[in-house]
């Protein structure tokens, strides 16, 4: 079977990569291997034979162990390697921030949120009742304070933009299904440039929200059902899919995916992939399907 390992560090970190390379020599195929430069400095991939992905990943795992420097991705070298879709959360994975945490600054109960964010995230609550909780105490939060949290607030991460325009414009479809709320995913998915998009819709009387969520809640379950569906929709098989998201709730799709991504992920987010960015930016997707720097959209 062919094999890529692909090896990516930030900016600046050439010496990183290159020591993750020589740790690599004896591991791989008795060091017999073939690299390929993604981006000089920055991504190789390196591409070599053996039985299976399952037989050489404790080996390299343990070789790239101590390397925190280094995000890497192990996967059959295939027609499948650049993927057909890509599907994405939005909360601190295509934007730095949980924008619920940030509506709660908004009426004084960030830090009761933020907890409960974090505790649904790392799959330690239910994901729906956690979401009914932090959204009651949003009652009363007018339309405009969601606005100027918008303006004031919410920062794309970096790489996002290039990586949903690069796949784009390569033919492929960007869908942005997000825990969060479509008040916020369709002007993010604007902003980026996702074709799709699906989220919770508050509830909203007056100009104000009621401290409702209307049903059904867009969680886990809901997430993979968007994955199946833009599928079905588009003739796309699941394993020609790049999935990406950072918390609990993302792990049904990431796992349904051809290859499930963890970005800077909860332990059991990342536990659950196929592969993690821990390190470095979203455009280590792109390195991951096989892309070189050369060919990044990033207008």
């Amino acid at each position: 079977m062919d094999i890529v390992l692909t090896l990516v560090v930030n900016p600046g970190q050439a010496a990183a990569l290159e020591k993750a390379v020589v740790s690599l020599h004896d591991t791989i195929a008795e060091g017999k291997f073939e690299i390929a430069t993604l981006a000089p400095g920055r991504a190789v991939d390196i591409l070599f034979s053996a039985d299976s992905v399952a037989d050489v990943t404790t080996g390299i795992a343990s070789a790239l162990e101590s390397n925190a420097d280094v995000d890497w991705c192990l996967q059959e070298n295939g027609a499948m390697r650049r993927k057909a879709m890509l599907i994405a959360d939005m909360d601190s994975t295509m934007i730095t921030v949980e924008c619920i945490d940030e509506l709660a600054d908004f009426v004084g109960a960030k830090d009761k949120v933020s907890e409960i964010t974090e505790a649904a995230m790392r799959g330690d609550l239910n994901f729906d009742s956690a979401l009914k909780e932090r959204v009651a105490l949003l009652k009363g939060l007018s339309v405009d304070q969601l606005d100027a949290c918008y303006r004031e607030r919410i920062e794309i991460m970096p790489g996002a933009r290039t990586l949903v325009q690069t796949m784009v414009q390569s033919g492929r479809f960007a869908a942005l299904v997000s825990g969060g709320f479509t008040f916020f995913t369709e002007k993010v998915s604007k902003q980026i440039g996702f074709q799709s998009n699906r989220a919770n819709m508050l509830e909203i009387e007056a100009g104000k929200l009621t401290g409702n969520v209307i049903e059904p809640i867009c969680g886990a379950e809901a997430k993979l059902e968007a994955l199946n569906d833009y599928c079905a929709q588009l003739s796309i098989d699941p394993a020609a899919v790049i999935a990406v998201g950072d918390g609990a709730n993302d792990i049904p799709m990431i796992q349904a995916a051809g290859l499930g991504v963890a970005y800077h992920a909860k332990p059991k987010t990342a536990a659950a992939a196929h592969a993690a960015v821990g390190s470095t930016d979203l455009t280590t997707l792109l390195f991951y399907q096989g892309y070189t720097a050369a060919e990044f959209i990033t207008t």
